[in-house]
């Protein structure tokens, strides 16, 4: 069985229908913005505390729309696999890294990244984006 973390994420779009991308301090893995669940959270409360802490992104929870569960190996922690709730956010707010985030980057649903990937956010998660953005509405 392997080690578990469990960690609410945002699939965060902006008024363009591009997708955010987050890079923690010390890490290669671009991945979505959001963070562990702490004891005695709810996974979109925990969302809406890490979206505050690492972007300065103030949502109310009923703006985020769940999406699913989702598991893959952890990017940064090996021997890990990571379960994330994923939730979708529409924001046209700016964003500011602050916390462990060093970089973010907007991606568009046609832009193939040349950057390194968490493999969540790889094989899960911008398929599902590009899928989502370019479905008829």
């Amino acid at each position: 069985m392997p080690n578990i973390i469990r960690i609410a994420a945002a699939l965060l779009i902006d008024p363009q229908g591009r997708t955010l991308l987050v890079r923690k301090r010390g890490t290669e893995a671009f991945m979505q913005p959001g963070g562990k669940i702490d004891a005695g959270e709810s996974p979109v409360q925990a969302l809406v505390r890490e979206l505050y802490e690492e972007l300065g992104l103030s949502i109310n929870a009923d703006q985020a729309v769940h999406l699913g569960r989702f598991s893959a190996p952890a990017a940064n922690e090996p021997g890990f696999e990571v379960q994330a709730e994923l939730f979708r956010v529409d924001s046209a707010a700016p964003v500011t890294p602050a916390a462990e985030i060093d970089e973010v980057v907007w991606l568009a649903a046609d832009q193939a990244p040349a950057l390194t990937l968490a493999p969540l956010t790889r094989d899960l998660i911008l398929p599902l984006y590009r899928q989502a953005v370019s479905a008829p509405r």
